[in-house]
């Protein structure tokens, strides 16, 4: 019986899990492409082969990274509150939990941020991050139509500005300093929809 990839164990005191934060860690610091399976071996302190006991390639780690992201934000597209109600509050339940997405798993988020489309894995994750972009200049113009959000902004603009806002946490967020994940929260939606909502 073959054993599952996902579940190999490799050399005590690694397994996939670790290697893949190590490696993102290490991707964030020196670019994907300036890294190479010697750095990542390096900064491990294990050999190459243990690396790829764990996995096939330094394109698996990044596809493993980029898809951890990626999949967080897609849950939130599928949670409840993002799919029944009016779009505006569905818009804003998106925004919010975005934001915890992006904390809880901020190195992940950072290197997608960075993706540039030079290999297949990369070219894979920008096509997902047109399709949730898609899915958010939806839902704004989804809001405008129903009254809830002023008809005055261009959809696709406000999206790319509500998730620009989210995404520059990945430049000043770091968990050490105390800042509270509700209330980050709140704040981008408070200065975001505040500004948004039609006034009653």
């Amino acid at each position: 019986m073959t054993a599952d990839p996902t579940t190999r164990r490799g050399r005590p005191g690694y397994d996939r899990e670790s290697l893949l934060r190590v490696a993102v860690t290490v991707f964030n610091d020196r670019g994907y492409d300036g890294t190479s399976m010697e750095d990542l071996a390096n900064r491990l302190g294990i050999t190459k082969s243990a690396i790829y006991h764990h996995v096939s390639s330094k394109t698996e780690l990044l596809r493993l990274a980029v898809n951890r992201a990626l999949d967080g934000l897609f849950a939130v597209v599928a949670e409840p509150e993002s799919t029944n109600g009016p779009a505006a509050a569905r818009l804003e339940h998106l925004v919010r939990r975005s934001v915890a997405v992006l904390v809880a798993e901020l190195p992940f988020v950072t290197l997608l941020l960075r993706v540039r489309g030079n290999t297949e894995v990369e070219r894979t994750a920008l096509a997902r991050r047109r399709e949730f972009d898609g899915i958010v200049t939806d839902l704004v113009r989804q809001a405008i139509a129903d009254g809830g959000i002023r008809s005055d902004v261009d959809p696709s603009i406000t999206a790319r500005l509500l998730f620009g806002m989210v995404n520059s946490l990945t430049e000043w967020y770091r968990p050490d300093r105390g800042h509270d994940i509700d209330g980050i929260a709140d704040t981008v939606v408070a200065i975001a929809f505040q500004g948004l909502r039609t006034r009653g």
